[in-house]
């Protein structure tokens, strides 16, 4: 958190205090934490000072500094040496140029993956989507996250082609940093998300690859039927901008028109002029 951190994460933590001289949990602290990223409080780049954080809820520094790490692991956070935490900046297109590779990739290694998938694998994808929904009640987004990765990562495996697998092993660092697979910001149902992973393992087991391949890819793209929340709130920013750009136009077009008429109605007079100067 910066010196010149926003007025209000400073009275979030103000307004925190209390509670947290009753409940020294690292937990808590991660929560009020994480809030503050999803809410802006916390912007990107900020630095996160452990010291100060701690002095103005009124705790010590281990819950604080438990947090933090907690939240780097997640890739909310980032650590630059010998200058501390900061808050992750992400690029929206690089991400979206990270999904646009993912998506055919995930389709492919599905479809795939279906005609020799063996029991033995399969019974290792349930096992993770086990893991997810442990990680959900633990409220462990860190470790759903890594299930949820591994999951991807088995499944581009048992596609069967070396160099599909080799691909998906190159660009998941950047797929993972850049929140374009496992978003630990996602605001919808993660257990619901768990049983979408459930969903998937049993279109991979069912044998029928068109269907595996089509469902991979709408949840690589983000299509997938649980919501997220983020999601509802940019149609109504495009539809906003789309009526702009709208009564833009119409306004340029009334515009045209207006200078139209003008054009026509001085031809007119011009025209009217030298009719009568040669009757004169």
């Amino acid at each position: 958190m910066a010196s010149n951190a926003s007025g209000g994460f400073v009275s979030t933590l103000a307004t925190n205090k209390d509670r947290f001289r009753k409940t020294l949990i690292s937990d808590q602290v991660y929560e009020l934490l994480r809030q503050a990223v999803v809410e802006g409080d916390l912007a990107p780049n900020d630095r996160v000072v452990e010291s100060e954080i701690a002095r103005r809820l009124g705790v010590s520094q281990a819950p604080v500094r438990e947090a933090v790490k907690r939240l780097a692991r997640e890739g909310l956070f980032t650590h630059v040496p010998r200058r501390g935490h900061f808050v992750v900046e992400i690029s929206s297109q690089d991400a979206e140029y990270a999904r646009q590779v993912r998506e055919p990739l995930e389709s492919l290694a599905a479809r795939l993956a279906t005609g020799h998938i063996t029991e033995e694998q399969l019974t290792e994808l349930d096992a993770l989507v086990e893991r997810m929904h442990e990680a959900v009640a633990a409220n462990d987004v860190s470790g759903f996250r890594d299930a949820d990765i591994e999951f991807h990562t088995l499944v581009s495996q048992y596609a069967g082609n070396p160099f599909l697998a080799r691909m998906w092993e190159v660009i998941e660092p950047s797929l993972r940093t850049l929140r374009a697979i496992s978003d630990p910001l996602f605001e919808g149902d993660w257990c619901a998300m768990a049983d979408e992973h459930g969903r998937l393992v049993g279109l991979l087991r069912s044998g029928e690859p068109d269907k595996a391949a089509e469902a991979f890819a709408d949840h690589a793209a983000g299509r997938g039927p649980v919501p997220d929340a983020r999601e509802a709130k940019k149609p109504r920013k495009k539809a906003a901008a789309t009526k702009k750009t709208a009564a833009g136009r119409t306004a340029a077009g009334k515009s045209v028109a207006g200078k139209t008429t003008a054009g026509k109605t001085a031809a007119g007079k011009t025209a009217a002029g030298k009719s009568a100067a040669k009757s004169n």
